[in-house]
């Protein structure tokens, strides 16, 4: 078996939570290029009707599932739904996350709902992401959870959500230790990267607004990222390539 063989994901079944639009699809979309087939959830049935198109164009099967990430019950009938119609569970992806209504806010001034709300989609959503997946995966699998560049170091204007992402680089590396060997658990950390998410948090509806926040922002390879950036970083954690990697935070970030 040559090395590009251990990137290849054939015979597995990936969840991928938030995958409607942005880095989750481009990652439900590697992971079915590198051969898995992908159960798909987010809150919109008409994002995950047409990513599922795109995974099927692949020729692998796809399964959308409307499901909160934040409602334990809905994660367990994902799944579960994707156990009896595919088979089995091998890699799960907490990607779903953000910030709820797009205003970045100090620490000093967010109320205590807003703070509870980015703690339940950042957080707690990725914990019970990544237990139910425990409880399904049967044989053994990966987890890979989306973290940020904002878990590290100050966060002065988006405290809450960075303090909720480094949590999540917590739960990672505890969670490694609870469920080796059996489950490898992992976490990516993306930097900037113009999602819609991104374009409300910051305001950069324009590309000259754009232009001028990676002026500022100075990233040393000179670019933001794309959802593809991660979606590789995924597939390679997800993968035989990876097999001796657990309890680590990949820093996608173009080295800021």
């Amino acid at each position: 078996m040559g090395i590009l063989d251990n990137f290849r994901l054939d015979g597995q079944v990936a969840v991928v939570t938030g995958a409607g639009k942005g880095i989750g699809r481009a990652i439900a979309i590697g992971l079915a290029e590198a051969g898995a087939d992908v159960a798909i959830a987010s809150r919109t049935q008409a994002d995950l009707d047409a990513v599922a198109d795109e995974i099927r164009a692949l020729g692998r099967r796809a399964l959308p599932l409307v499901t909160d990430a934040t409602d334990a019950a809905a994660l367990e009938r994902l799944a579960a739904e994707t156990v009896r119609q595919l088979g089995k569970l091998t890699i799960w992806v907490n990607n779903a996350g953000g910030i709820p209504d797009g205003t970045p806010r100090y620490l000093t001034r967010t109320s205590e709902d807003n703070f509870d709300a980015q703690i339940a989609l950042n957080l707690k959503g990725v914990w019970l992401g990544a237990t139910t997946a425990v409880r399904a995966m049967g044989d053994g699998g990966a987890i890979i959870n989306i973290s940020s560049r904002s878990a590290y170091g100050p966060q002065v204007k988006n405290g809450p959500y960075g303090a909720a992402k480094a949590a999540v680089n917590s739960l990672t590396t505890t969670l490694a230790v609870e469920v080796a060997p059996k489950i490898r658990v992992n976490a990516v950390a993306p930097g900037p990267i113009p999602t819609e998410n991104f374009d409300d948090c910051m305001g950069t509806d324009t590309e000259e607004k754009r232009a001028k926040l990676l002026e500022m922002i100075g990233i040393p390879l000179g670019r933001y990222g794309q959802p593809e950036d991660i979606a590789a970083a995924v597939v390679y954690l997800a993968s035989p390539a990876a097999s001796w990697v657990t309890g680590q935070c990949l820093y996608v970030t173009g080295g800021r």
